[in-house]
């Protein structure tokens, strides 16, 4: 399967009727949450989504008719999903207990039934219509959507736009590749340092927009709670905010793609990267590097593009490893020049790392 996310093209009426299935769906999810608790605290019993859904038809939507409004399936998914995060909460440790939704924050709801992409960049959704988008979508068959709508007040990767996302049945296509094995070796200074010798340069966005998005977080602190000039400070600072991230998005994608297109076999190391967060000094360097979406997207797009991912052992010390003798001896992070006291080898540390990644396959 390959997922789609892309922009929706909206005008005010359109942007009215998405934001009603948001707003449905978020009364039934929290409708559902207030009923669970109540149900849980006097009788110990967890309700499933089809339970939940037959009372909100007797008991909600008969009292309230923009209900009918929307499409059915957006109080059904929020039901769905409100039960999962109860079953998470309860089955596993770490997740907490569900949270009421607020309007505004990652508003999202879900479609199913006759969706049909036509020619070019439109969508046909029930009950919304025909909606066009900002890119060429594939002429594929689609069984169900996810809209969702990140605005400022959230301060997420989004601002204000809607977006649609859905799945659908994609066969790999191998590429021809230029290299065998490839060694890649990630940090701060520079983003990915190859075996070959190539170097990917970190663009280090959030550092670069650090000062903007001090000097707007302080306007909107500034601002009366709850006024106008609130919400379109939130929106400035949201859009900050989104842009870092495209930035920091984009990077990683061009050069996972580049990886997996171009090499059979690539390996990387299994950085513990919350281990290094820990790290009050470099955590907001490591944050903005994206470690953990890199491996993500290499995981994937290795599957697409008929490569081999090699994830290297957490304790492999490939730093510390001479790579033309074998020679380990320690490396302080300090230490940028890698010098052999054995074999007298001077080079690079992070591409000596990147040769020892190769030659970890190659064993």
């Amino acid at each position: 399967m390959q997922s789609i996310k892309t922009k929706l093209k909206v005008n005010n009426q359109q942007k009215t009727i998405l934001a009603k299935h948001a707003g449905v769906a978020r009364h039934a999810y929290n409708w559902g949450l207030a009923t669970c608790i109540y149900e849980y605290e006097a009788t110990k019993k967890r309700l499933s989504a089809i339970t939940l859904h037959k009372r909100l038809v007797t008991e909600v939507k008969s009292e309230n008719p923009w209900y009918y409004e929307v499409s059915k399936c957006a109080p059904q998914q929020a039901l769905r999903d409100l039960e999962r995060a109860f079953k998470n909460f309860l089955t596993i440790p770490k997740c907490g207990f569900p949270k009421f939704k607020k309007k505004g924050k990652k508003d999202s709801f879900y479609l199913e039934g006759s969706i049909k992409i036509l020619k070019g960049n439109n969508i046909k959704l029930p009950r919304i219509g025909i909606v066009k988008t900002y890119e060429i979508l594939p002429s594929v068959p689609v069984k169900n959507v996810r809209i969702a709508s990140f605005r400022g007040a959230s301060l997420t990767k989004k601002a204000d736009n809607w977006y649609i996302s859905f799945k659908y049945d994609f066969e790999p296509d191998p590429t021809g590749k230029k290299r065998d094995i490839i060694g890649v070796d990630v940090g701060i200074n520079a983003l990915a340092t190859c075996s070959d010798g190539s170097k990917y340069a970190n663009v280090k966005a959030y550092k670069q927009a650090k000062k903007r998005l001090t000097r707007y977080q302080r306007r909107v602190q500034k601002k009366e709670p709850g006024s106008k000039n609130r919400a379109k400070a939130v929106k400035k600072l949201a859009r900050v905010h989104k842009k870092v991230a495209d930035i920091r998005a984009d990077t990683l994608h061009k050069l996972t793609t580049w990886l997996a297109k171009n090499h059979s076999t690539i390996v990387i190391e299994d950085l513990n990267v919350s281990g290094m967060l820990k790290n009050h000094k470099l955590a907001s360097a490591i944050a903005d590097c994206g470690f953990y979406e890199f491996k993500r997207q290499l995981s994937y797009k290795c599957e697409w593009y008929g490569s081999e991912l090699i994830i290297a052992d957490r304790f492999y010390p490939s730093s510390q490893l001479c790579s033309q003798c074998g020679h380990q001896q320690k490396m302080p992070l300090h230490k940028r020049t890698y010098k052999c006291y054995y074999c007298g080898l001077e080079t690079d540390r992070d591409f000596n790392a990147a040769v020892n990644l190769e030659n970890y396959a190659r064993q």
